[in-house]
C-alpha cells in the first residue's frame, strides 16, 4: 500500500463506525475530522465527497460483519451444519461485530427513500448474502438432506430476515437474549428443512 492508499484505510477505519451508529445525514464533515484527527482538507482530499466516505465505509463494516460467517460455514461438512454454524455466528457475535450493530440493516433502512447509492450498496451485501445461502440449501436439497419441496431463495430470506430481526430487536432493548432466543428459531428453521 502506497501512503494514499493507508491514508484512505485509516480514514476509512476511523469514520466506519461513526457511519455505522450515526448514518449518512447524521454524520458530519466535524464528525470525520474528529475522528480522524484530519483535516477538511485531508479527507477531501483523499476522497470526493461525504458520500464517497459514506460508501467505503460500508464495505469496511460489512466486511466486518460478515468476516466469520464464509471460514465458520467452510469449516462444515453438511448443509444442515453450515446453515446452523451461521446462527452461531449470529448468537454469539463477534469482538469485531461493527459497532452500532449490522451495517446491511442500518444502511438499508436509512437509504431507502433517501440515498440511491448507499441503498445500491445494502442491495449489494443482501444479494451476496442471500445467494450464499441459497448455494448452501440448493447443495443440502440436491444432496437430499433437504427435502425437495424446499424452496431455496424463500429459506434464504427467512434466514436472513430472522437473522437481522434479532439484531435489531436486541440492539433496541439492549438484550442480548432476544437475539440468542430468535436464534433458536432459526435453528428449528434450519432443522425442519429436513
Amino acid at each position: 500500500m502506497n501512503k494514499a492508499q493507508r491514508t484512505r484505510q485509516f480514514i476509512v477505519e476511523k469514520t466506519a463506525p461513526i457511519f455505522n451508529i450515526k448514518g449518512y445525514a447524521g454524520t458530519s464533515l466535524a464528525d470525520l475530522t474528529e475522528a480522524t484527527g484530519l483535516t477538511k482538507g485531508s479527507v477531501y482530499g483523499n476522497f470526493a465527497n461525504k458520500e464517497e466516505v459514506a460508501l467505503a465505509a460500508f464495505d469496511h463494516n460489512w466486511k466486518l460483519a460478515q468476516a466469520a460467517v464464509p471460514a465458520v460455514m467452510a469449516s462444515r461438512e453438511t448443509s444442515t451444519e453450515k446453515l446452523l454454524a451461521l446462527t452461531g455466528v449470529y448468537e454469539n457475535l463477534p469482538v469485531d461485530f461493527p459497532e452500532g450493530g449490522c451495517p446491511l440493516l442500518n444502511t438499508a433502512i436509512e437509504a431507502d427513500d433517501t440515498h440511491p447509492a448507499l441503498r445500491e450498496k445494502a442491495m449489494e451485501a443482501f444479494r451476496g448474502w442471500k445467494t450464499n445461502l441459497v448455494t448452501v440449501i440448493q447443495a443440502g436439497i440436491a444432496s437430499q438432506e433437504f427435502r425437495k419441496d424446499v424452496d431455496a431463495e424463500q429459506t434464504a430470506v427467512t434466514l436472513i430476515a430472522l437473522i437481522e430481526g434479532a439484531i435489531m430487536i436486541s440492539r433496541l432493548t439492549g438484550n442480548a437474549g432476544y437475539r440468542k432466543a430468535v436464534m433458536s428459531a432459526v435453528k428449528k428453521t434450519i432443522v425442519d428443512l429436513s
